[in-house]
């Protein structure tokens, strides 16, 4: 098969090392070199990828240009997004690089605004008869306790968040009970918890829309997709989680999360690579939390599996057939810290 080159964005984020991967150990043995960009200098995708390029922010004007240039220069085939924000601008100017030889391996604009927007994913999740959190919409304080008051705080927890953000920007857990002096001294400092005091202290009266939302205390799940002819859908345990990135996870078949997943694919209108965000509540149900319409942070999980989703996704932006995955439930991914040693702007060694 023909060479490729990719252009894998948001070359900083935590999964880019999973996402090379995918890309270099496809199921065609295709050779395919790889551009990374970043908003930043300095990341690891920096040294990982083929070659780099610091960008400007999507909410700048230059941002497209940059890219539209690097496309040029580099004779990219496929442009692979990793990171939320980003996904607006790329949507929007999907024919703008389909003029210069270039797909985008990304929903269209309809679906991202959609599944980019908890809230509204949120609605459309009841509307549809997939079990989502109790939920409200707040901007001020009073409206915020009057909600948490009606999910049951202060008895039980609530959580926070903002309708569109990235990572675990912006989530706390407000939670009237934790012991503040064990988590001192038995715990490692984290922001995730909070009690009502805490958060007025930070937000003031008067703040950019939050969603208050039930507390769902038990496992939780990512659900990988691969929108094809049909749907590859791939549920994993989040066994461990560190900072909001799996550390320990397991690839399990669950039909329940299966079919919610092509549920909300459907509804969504959702294409290429895309996952979904499940927690069970005190019953054992699951109950949708959140849409990533893009490549997710441990999709890797899936290609160790045997469904090399990541590769599949530039595979079906160039119109190329997918075969049908085998895939191994069971399979398991024990994350660790690694590094790279640098000097003069060369890899001297990597853990």
């Amino acid at each position: 098969m023909d060479a490729l080159t990719v252009l894998v964005t948001g070359a900083g984020a935590p999964g880019i090392k999973g996402t090379l991967y995918s890309l270099k150990n496809n199921f065609d043995n295709r050779p395919i070199r790889t551009i990374g960009t970043d908003i930043k200098k300095e990341v690891v995708g920096t040294y990982l990828c083929d070659s780099f390029y610091q960008i400007s922010k999507p909410s700048e004007k230059e941002y497209l240009e940059q890219l539209l240039s690097i496309c040029e220069h580099e004779s990219v085939d496929v442009i692979l997004p990793q990171n939320t924000v980003e996904l607006p601008v790329l949507a929007e100017n999907k024919t703008v690089f389909s003029t210069i030889g270039v797909y985008v391996a990304i929903s269209d604009c309809s679906a991202i605004s959609l599944a980019n927007d908890k809230f509204k994913i949120m609605k459309l999740a009841k509307q549809i008869g997939i079990p989502a959190p109790d939920y409200f919409l707040v901007d001020n304080f009073d409206t915020l306790k009057k909600a948490a008051l009606t999910l049951g705080w202060p008895d039980r927890p609530v959580v926070i968040k903002p309708p569109i953000s990235n990572g675990m920007r912006g989530v706390r857990i407000i939670d009237e009970s934790i012991d503040r002096k064990t988590m001192f001294y038995s715990e490692k400092p984290t922001s995730l918890f909070a009690n009502m005091m805490n958060i007025h202290d930070i937000l003031g009266f008067d703040f950019p829309p939050l969603l208050v939302m039930e507390y769902l205390p038990g496992a939780e799940y990512t659900v990988d997709v691969l929108k094809n002819r049909g749907y590859t859908v791939i549920p994993r345990k989040r066994d461990i989680v560190q900072s909001g990135i799996t550390f320990q996870g397991t690839v399990v078949y669950h039909e329940e999360l299966v079919n919610y997943a092509k549920k909300l694919s459907d509804a969504l209108g959702l294409q290429y690579a895309f996952g979904f965000q499940f927690k069970m509540d005190a019953c054992g149900n699951p109950k949708l939390l959140e849409s990533n319409p893009r490549i997710q942070g441990t999709m890797v999980l899936s290609t160790f599996a045997g469904a090399n989703i990541i590769y599949a996704a530039v595979k079906l932006a160039l119109i190329e057939d997918v075969p049908a995955f085998q895939i191994r439930w069971g399979t398991k991914i024990l994350r660790y810290w690694g590094g790279l040693g640098i000097f003069n702007g060369n890899i001297v060694d990597l853990l």
